[in-house]
């Protein structure tokens, strides 16, 4: 959850902003320790939870894959658009 949580405060939002969530899990054995993982977030902030089990996954060391969609507040999309934009201009590259 830790990458999920960096990509989301990338783009503005937070672990709390996650409205649904699909888990492929390349065996059902996986599913305890995910679940247990991805139960460690804020108490009473609801969300939509799908899960899989799949044959593979896009890389073949993966045995889990998660898929968060989240809302950004508006405000917070601002002030993460213009840090992306200023890291990119460091990086002499345009968004």
């Amino acid at each position: 959850m830790a990458d999920i949580a960096m990509l989301l405060d990338e783009c503005g939002s937070r672990l709390e902003g996650i409205v649904k969530t699909t888990v492929c899990l390349t065996g059902f054995r996986y599913r305890e320790p995910v679940h247990r993982t991805m139960g460690r977030r804020p108490e009473g902030v609801p969300y939509v939870s799908a899960g899989l089990v799949v044959s593979a996954l896009t890389r073949s060391e993966w045995q889990v894959e998660i898929d968060a969609t989240a809302v950004v507040p508006a405000d917070r999309a601002d002030e993460a658009r213009e840090r992306r934009a200023a890291r990119a201009a460091e990086r002499g590259e345009n968004l």
